[in-house]
């Protein structure tokens, strides 16, 4: 007997709006910001929702230039139910590249790896799937917002 195969079923796409990043200073492990999430709004086959504003993703850029990111925020789905978000994860780039996406500049899909995976606090009832599943995320990186693919681990 062996453990199935994971595999990948996207699930929904978290169009995230936001801030500028400020600084909140520099530490033995890096450089902290805070990216305050404002806005936003959730589509796909399983979710239709709206990203409240007063999130945040507050990451940490090490030494090597790659960042552990770390956002907290809150959804709220069409039907009106709040589901707060956890979302942990990697960004790995050269310097070249991280200077463009802070500058807003494009950046091609070979010049960054974005990974998350997200937790969902979601009560019971129809969104209590989002708690009962593991999901990994790809992340495209804009000056004003950030692209969050969903992908449901089958």
């Amino acid at each position: 007997m062996t453990p199935p195969e994971p595999k990948l079923d996207f699930v929904f796409r978290i169009e995230a709006d936001i801030d500028k990043p400020r600084s909140a200073g520099k530490n033995p492990v890096g450089e902290r910001l805070h990216i305050p999430i404002t806005g936003g709004r959730v589509s796909g086959p399983r979710l239709s929702a709206r990203v409240l504003p007063g999130g945040s993703d507050w990451p940490v850029i090490g030494p090597d230039g790659n960042s552990r990111i770390e956002a907290h925020y809150s959804i709220e789905a069409d039907d009106g139910t709040l589901i707060y978000v956890r979302n942990m994860g990697l960004r790995v780039s050269s310097g070249a590249a991280l200077d463009k996406i802070r500058a807003g500049e494009p950046v091609g899909p070979g010049e960054f790896y974005m990974r998350t995976a997200p937790t969902f606090d979601a009560p019971d009832g129809p969104h209590a799937w989002l708690r009962e599943r593991l999901f990994v995320c790809s992340l495209w990186p804009a000056p004003s917002s950030v692209c969050v693919d969903v992908y449901q681990v089958l």
